[in-house]
């Protein structure tokens, strides 16, 4: 499974921006997605998952500002950012991993495929 990163970029403190993660999954519905970031000189962390069937999952520090979705059809997930701050900044990384579990990985260590990263930064 192969998986392209979309969406990264600069923008104010506030602002929003939009990632998205294209499968190459031919049953992508049966996928786990999920994101992760990592900073500078950080551990790589959980953002947000979405399970097989669209239970969603976030960490403490994203929640109520971003949204984890996918669109089966188009064998994509996305990660929508709102009121982005200054501690988002990192590379966003997108997951995925086959199963039905009802609740989605949080660790990266669940996560059998990787995209390559892309960058957020967030300016103050």
């Amino acid at each position: 499974v192969q998986l392209q990163v979309s969406g990264g970029g600069l923008v104010q403190t506030g602002g929003s921006l939009r990632l998205a993660c294209a499968a190459s999954a031919r049953t992508f519905s049966n996928y786990c997605m999920g994101w992760f970031r990592q900073a500078p000189e950080k551990e790589r962390e959980f953002v947000a998952a979405i399970n097989w069937n669209g239970a969603t999952d976030y960490a403490e520090a994203v929640k109520g500002r971003f949204a984890i979705s996918r669109d089966n059809a188009k064998k994509t997930a996305y990660l929508q950012m709102n009121s982005l701050r200054a501690e988002d900044t990192a590379v966003y990384y997108c997951a995925a991993e086959y199963n039905f579990k009802t609740v989605a990985p949080v660790t990266p260590g669940e996560y059998d495929y990787w995209g390559q990263g892309t960058q957020v930064t967030v300016s103050s």
